[in-house]
């Protein structure tokens, strides 16, 4: 028997804190924008934020304006966006194997997929660095109807690439996309990680 009829039918990776080392771009990006809004950030927002989807930090990050001619999430939604953005562009870090891993399943003829929370401006920039032809496929922030935790992300990536869910594993670094994977049925690797991430 193959390597490949005894492996997963694909591995799906989350992006931010599992492949790349962005948890503290994200951090710094979220406390420009709640900064400018006038709602420091503290500690606690900080552990709060780790691993949320930009929807639904933006909501973190406007439940605590005071709501007389605030912003609605939509737009810090985008404020997000551009500063996480900005940040990126200056470059990112994959972390220790992540390169290494991705080879190997190549060789195993294993599909790696990418399954991020983040935007797709974000995801397309990551992918720059990791190399977008070491993935079948890549699902971003408004590709499916809801985004992590809930486990629309990883059944449109298992769908996509015609497999069973459940003959997938999911590699994640937060409770919000260990959540989503498992909802959707997939066997789960959490990653030891620190900080905050768009996921």
């Amino acid at each position: 028997m193959s390597s490949r009829e005894c492996g997963p039918a694909a591995v799906l990776f989350d992006m931010d804190g599992t492949l790349v080392d962005t948890e503290d771009l994200w951090w710094d990006a979220c406390v420009e924008v709640a900064d400018g809004l006038g709602s420091p950030l503290g500690e606690a927002d900080r552990e709060a934020l780790f691993g949320l989807s930009v929807e639904d930090a933006a909501l973190h990050i406007t439940a605590a304006l005071d709501t007389t001619g605030a912003p609605g999430a939509r737009a810090v939604e985008a404020l997000l966006t551009d500063a996480f953005t900005d940040r990126l562009e200056n470059g990112v870090t994959t972390l220790p194997g992540a390169v290494a891993l991705l080879e190997a399943l190549c060789t195993a003829g294993i599909p790696a997929g990418l399954v991020s929370a983040s935007p797709r401006p974000v995801v397309d920039l990551v992918l720059e660095t990791v190399g977008e032809h070491r993935f079948r496929l890549s699902v971003a922030a408004g590709d499916s109807v809801r985004n992590k935790p809930a486990p629309d992300p990883y059944l449109a990536a298992a769908a996509r690439l015609g497999v069973d869910p459940a003959a997938c594993v999911a590699v994640e670094d937060s409770p919000t996309g260990v959540a989503s994977a498992r909802s959707a049925g997939c066997a789960v690797i959490m990653v030891g990680s620190s900080g905050a991430s768009a996921g």
